[in-house]
């Protein structure tokens, strides 16, 4: 009989006795489950500093932390080339828990049992996709990621989406502008349409702004010169200018 495959594990609690205790039940399991701990963290935003490198099979997430929560953390992990297989910790209620039942994402009730653990470990090994379900995060975060990440000279900034004034996509690349400056991201144009579209709206195939930020329009022209009509934000010095195609939703907003 093949022994069982090691799994990497990230732990991610903001209590440090919490953490300690999972690398105990983690010990005390390993002849039924065997683990490596690759990674530890205090914090969402920490963790997500760490994820790409750990390359970890499974994280356990505390559910409450501060700066960056474990579902807002899952919504970004979910996104990495090789995702691990997320286990949430958590002191919620029985209507949450039924609410993480229906998600299809492991969870523990604290305090954890080893017999327990042991369980959603296995499970995780077994799971052919890791990556939670899209229907999952949706359930646990409906409104979507609060940061984007963006990578800067070998670290990992997180933007917050409530600062973000426009994407623009150019070429390959797109672009989140806030007051700061811009800052490169991974997502397409389509995926932040998508993820984000209660909040941003598309002016031009290549451009969307924050609906919040738009302080009205003005007449100007296109990139051929043909007469267009510019939307103004605040906080943004140029005009940015809206497809012909785009003018009627945006227009429906201002006169809202």
């Amino acid at each position: 009989m093949n022994a069982p495959e090691t799994l990497r594990v990230m732990l991610v609690d903001d209590e440090a006795p919490a953490r300690a205790r999972l690398r105990d039940l983690l010990a005390d399991i390993a002849t039924q489950v065997p683990t490596e701990i690759v990674a530890e963290a205090a914090n969402g935003m920490e963790a997500l500093d760490l994820a790409e490198h750990a390359a970890a099979d499974v994280a356990l997430l505390d559910i409450r932390m501060p700066r960056m929560d474990g579902t807002q953390l899952a919504l970004h992990l979910s996104r990495l080339v090789q995702p691990p297989a997320i286990i949430f910790t958590t002191a919620y209620d029985h209507y949450a828990v039924k609410a993480f039942e229906l998600s299809a994402v492991d969870y523990l009730v604290k305090p954890v049992r080893a017999e327990r653990l042991a369980a959603a470990l296995r499970k995780a090994s077994l799971t052919a996709s890791r990556a939670p379900s899209a229907a999952a995060l949706q359930l646990l975060a409906p409104e979507g990621r609060q940061h984007l990440r963006s990578s800067e000279h070998g670290r990992v900034l997180l933007i917050p989406v409530d600062d973000v004034l426009f994407f623009k996509a150019d070429m390959k690349y797109v672009a989140a502008r806030t007051r700061n400056g811009e800052f490169l991201l991974d997502d397409s144009l389509a995926q932040l349409e998508a993820e984000f579209g209660a909040r941003f709206l598309r002016v031009h195939r290549n451009c969307l702004v924050a609906k919040q930020a738009i302080a009205g329009c003005e007449r100007g022209a296109d990139a051929e010169g043909e007469p267009s009509w510019n939307v103004l934000l605040t906080g943004v010095d140029e005009p940015i200018v809206v497809s012909r195609r785009q003018w009627p939703h945006v227009k429906e907003l201002i006169r809202g």
